[in-house]
């Protein structure tokens, strides 16, 4: 049986930090690679060359759009394997209606942005964001639960809103604890939500009980400033929101006013803009942690992506369904 042709397509630095020699090595035991170095663009004279002898197209972050001149070169392409999370950015409605096979490392992705998240929920609810400046301007000893009121893990309640692959994975990390985990989700029904362990509760009831929020929806029409001001406001005083996933999920500026006024805490690594105008208070804001959008597969974690994704080529290969295929039916409900 001979070989599936693969073609690379992302930003060339990303498939450095992606494929290590070792993962090279066994995608060109599974199939014909033409060139290691990716495509940047469909535009260009090595797309010409090389997108007519690709059956498979393995894509990662910056893969510009698979339009449909891009696909008319592309006459043997079968599958597209995605190695990151969403394939919203480069899979448009030409490249469905051709029904191609599409696969995405969205769940090896989740895995760090739910071990992030779990972190994010411990350090917030030890108020470590309070307690690291006031220590460090008092640098004595005092009573720290007075000091801090609600320090401590045991018992808090945990709003979750998505019950995404991200979100799963943080119930999952969530067990050893002794939490309380609400989840609003309106993809959920009661019995899933018996089996994850969870309390399934309306969005607005979840913000008045929690003392934590993390949000894992996607980023659609419907969800676009989904916590508005009437929703922050909701948020018990000194409760925390974590921003894992869009920053488009947020009022940007409804939740500034909270935070700048000191009523809630935030731990946010996506932001909308994506990068914040210098002069934004979030940087020094004593009660916000603000981080660059690292919460998602960074340096060697970008290595579990690729390995998946070349399992899902061995399986191709091996003429079997990808594991973790992507419909198009499923896209309205993914990031």
């Amino acid at each position: 049986m001979p070989r599936p042709v693969v073609v690379l397509a992302m930003v060339p630095q990303f498939t450095r930090q992606l494929f290590t020699d070792a993962h090279h090595a066994r995608l060109a035991a599974l199939a014909e690679v033409p060139e290691r170095e990716p495509l940047s663009a469909f535009g260009d004279a090595r797309a010409a060359a090389l997108l007519p002898r690709a059956e498979i197209l393995l894509t990662g972050w910056g893969c510009p759009p698979l339009d449909a001149a891009a696909l008319a070169h592309a006459t043997r392409l079968r599958a597209v394997v995605h190695a990151a999370g969403t394939v919203k950015d480069h899979l448009g409605d030409a490249a469905w209606d051709r029904g191609l096979l599409v696969s995405s490392a969205a769940v090896a992705n989740a895995i760090p942005v739910a071990e992030y998240t779990v972190a994010a929920i411990l350090m917030a609810n030890k108020r470590l964001l309070r307690l690291r400046d006031r220590y460090r301007a008092l640098r004595t000893f005092r009573w720290w639960p007075k000091e801090a009121p609600g320090l401590g893990n045991y018992g808090k309640v945990i709003g979750l809103v998505g019950a995404s692959a991200v979100g799963r994975a943080v119930i999952e990390r969530l067990r050893p604890f002794a939490f309380a985990v609400l989840v609003a989700d309106p993809h959920l029904d009661a019995a899933e939500a018996a089996r994850l362990g969870v309390e399934l509760v309306g969005l607005d009831d979840l913000l008045a009980r929690a003392d934590v929020v993390s949000l894992h929806a996607p980023a659609l029409p419907e969800t676009q400033h989904l916590l508005d001001a009437r929703r922050l406001a909701l948020m018990r005083d000194g409760a925390t929101l974590i921003n894992t996933a869009r920053g488009a999920l947020v009022d940007h500026a409804a939740l500034e006013r909270e935070l700048v006024a000191g009523r809630l805490e935030a731990i946010i690594d996506t932001t909308e803009p994506e990068v914040l105008p210098p002069d934004s208070p979030l940087y020094d804001l004593p009660n916000v942690f603000l981080t660059p959008h690292v919460a998602g597969a960074m340096g060697a974690e970008t290595q579990r992506l690729a390995t998946l994704v070349i399992d899902e080529i061995e399986r191709y290969a091996r003429g079997e369904p990808f594991r973790h295929g992507v419909r198009r039916e499923d896209l309205p409900r993914l990031a």
